[in-house]
Formats: C-alpha cells, structure tokens, sequence
C-alpha cells in the first residue's frame, strides 16, 4: 500500500503544479486598439433555445466589431426558437438563418449543424457559439486579434460557467476542475503533441481557409463529443491552436438543475481522459479515495501536507476559473462523488448504446 501512496502523493502534487502553471500563464486577450476590419461569421447552433437565443443574438448586436454576419441554424425547433430568429432577423440585415432539413443519416445534430452553417458563411473567420453563451465588451474583436498575433486555426475558449441551482454549483465546476488540474492550457498553443489538445465546442474560432480546408465537422459527423476530436485533428495537421478559460467577457450557463449536468457530462466526460474509461475511474478513485491510504500509509505530518495540496489545487482552480472559491471548498465532497456519477452513467450509456440529447438518441 506504501506504493499505492507515493504514486498518489506524486500525482497530487503534479495536479497542484498545473494548476500553477494554468494560473501563471493566464493567456491574456490582447487589448481593444487595432483597427480591424476582417469579415467573421458568426454561426449558432439552435436547437429548442426559446430562453438563449434572444439573449445572444442582443450580446451580438451590442459588439463594437460590426463587420459580421450572424447565422443561426434552427434545427428543428418545436419551440419559439424560430419566432426569435426571424424577429432579430427583421431589424438587423446582418443575421439570417437556416431552418433544417430532416437530420441525414450518419450524422449527429450538432456537427450537422455546424457544417451546414460553415457551408454558407463567407466571412475571413468563423465563430461557432452554442446558443447558450453569454458575451460582452470586445471579445469579438479581442479574439480576431489573439488568433492573428499567434496566427492560429484555432482559438477556444471555455467560458466562465453561471450556476445558480445546488445541483449545478455540484457538478459543473468538475469540469474545470479536471481540465485545469491535468492540462497545462498553455502547452496547447505551444506543443504540437495532439495529446495536449483541448477545445470547448460552446466557443470556436477558426480561420476559415484552413477550417475549409478539411470540414472537420464532417469528418467528425457520427461523433457526439466533437470539439475535443477536433483540436486532436488540429494538432494531427501540424495546424497551430491556443485553448483559454476565465475570460470575463464570456460566459454560459449549461444546465439548469444536476439531472441535466449529469446527462450532459456523461456524454463527454471521458473524452477528458483520451477517451479512455480505465484512466477516468483512476482518477477518480485517486482524487476522491486517496486520501485513505495516505492516512494509513504515512504520519500525520504528511497527511496534512497532502490535504493542504488538495485545498491549495482547488482553490487555484476556483480563481483561475471565477468560481465562489468558499462554495467549491464546501461542496468538494459530492463534487466529487459526482465525477463517479458522469463516468458509472457513460459506462451505461456505452453498454446501451444509447444517449438522449435534446430528443435524440447520439450514441
């Protein structure tokens, strides 16, 4: 057991160092003063969003970037989604829209979506948004900017996550938590290793020649957690990316109560693991259980050192992220517990074959 607890201590402490690094190298948006004028597309997937695409849509509009053109797919709405659209779409020249088809087969909804909407933009860059999101200030521009000094394909951001109910403040933090404590953000701009690649479908920003170049959405048409595959296909061609997070000028609310956080986690949650199932239950086991053979296998000296690292690691991580640090310390437990729940409902949904998603079955 004394092994099991080295190896333990040492994965611990590698987790506090990433965070350290993720905290230091921040990647900082640059700043607002460059004339620009390139043509972006700015292309919405929109599935049953009657309570987000309203909001966006206005976030859009208010940008002081103007040359856009906005698209938004509506993919099949049964609810007021289209109403929303069409109203936007009357006062500002600027948005069209395109009502789907019936899905083809092979495909999933979301990358079909995307496709269709990449197919009709004609801007210099394409800005694929979930309908969700929240934006302010000049992230537009503020993004254009970053992805030309690097000269990137791609540029992702995971946007600061809103919660309000007890079940989302359990679950969503886990995904930060996980990115931040095992990828080093900055080494996905700087390594071209395809595994240290990560992507955050809710916010991509491509170059639209080299997107064009490979339509990785359909490439990627049968899979249902597409954004990471993508950045994994990205690094492949030697195509330069940079991954970001805690960007006040963006933000998201994914779920509303932890029923839909475990289902939309579930749907992607091993993917943060090379989509592996034995690496996702290590680290949970490790991060949740390790602290029991520390105890029995050390003093009580270097048990607290291990508690303090694990504190430390989730406080560096709440800053980095803009979450409530308090909240996260408080709920760490069934946070915790609640990583167990994604990956046990991802091995079901994989033994089924079957995942619902806005009332399809993805698997």
């Amino acid at each position: 057991m004394i092994y099991a607890g080295f190896f333990i201590l040492f994965f611990t402490t590698v987790q506090l160092l990433v965070a350290l690094v993720n905290l230091i190298f921040s990647q900082p948006l640059p700043g607002n003063r460059r004339p620009l004028n390139e043509l972006i597309s700015v292309l919405i997937p929109a599935r049953n969003e009657e309570k987000n695409i309203g909001y966006l849509l206005s976030d859009i509009k208010k940008q002081e970037y103007q040359n856009l053109e906005i698209i938004v797919f509506n993919d099949q709405s049964t609810d007021d989604t289209e109403r929303i659209i069409k109203m936007f779409a009357e006062n500002d020249k600027r948005i069209k829209y395109i009502n789907s088809p019936e899905l083809p087969d092979g495909w999933v909804g979301k990358n079909y979506a995307c496709h269709s909407l990449a197919k009709k933009a004609k801007g210099k860059y394409l800005l694929f948004l979930d309908a969700d999101v929240r934006i302010k200030g000049s992230i537009i521009k503020r993004m254009l900017m970053y992805s030309q000094q690097y000269k990137l394909t791609l540029l992702t951001i995971f946007p600061i996550q809103t919660m309000r109910t007890p079940g989302e403040k359990m679950t969503v933090p886990n995904m930060n938590y996980i990115l931040l404590s095992l990828l080093p953000l900055i080494m996905v701009r700087k390594s071209s290793f395809p595994s240290l690649a990560a992507a955050n479908g809710q916010c991509m920003f491509f170059l639209t020649d080299d997107y064009k170049s490979i339509f990785p959405h359909e490439l990627l048409k049968t899979k249902m957690v597409e954004d990471i595959q993508i950045a994994k296909l990205l690094k492949d061609g030697k195509k330069k990316m940079a991954c970001l997070t805690g960007k006040p000028e963006i933000s998201c609310r994914m779920y509303n109560n932890y029923a839909e956080a475990v289902n939309g986690f579930s749907k992607n949650v091993i993917m943060f693991f090379n989509n592996s199932f034995l690496l996702a239950v290590l680290f949970w086991l490790i991060t949740t259980f390790g602290f029991i053979i520390i105890y029995y296998s050390f003093p009580l000296s270097i048990f607290l050192v291990y508690l303090s690292v694990l504190i430390l690691t989730r406080i560096i991580i709440s800053v980095i992220s803009r979450q409530p640090v308090l909240l996260n310390l408080v709920l760490a437990i069934p946070q915790q517990l609640t990583i167990g729940v994604f990956i046990f409902r991802a091995m079901t949904n994989k033994l089924n074959k079957q995942h619902t998603w806005k009332g399809r079955n993805i698997s």
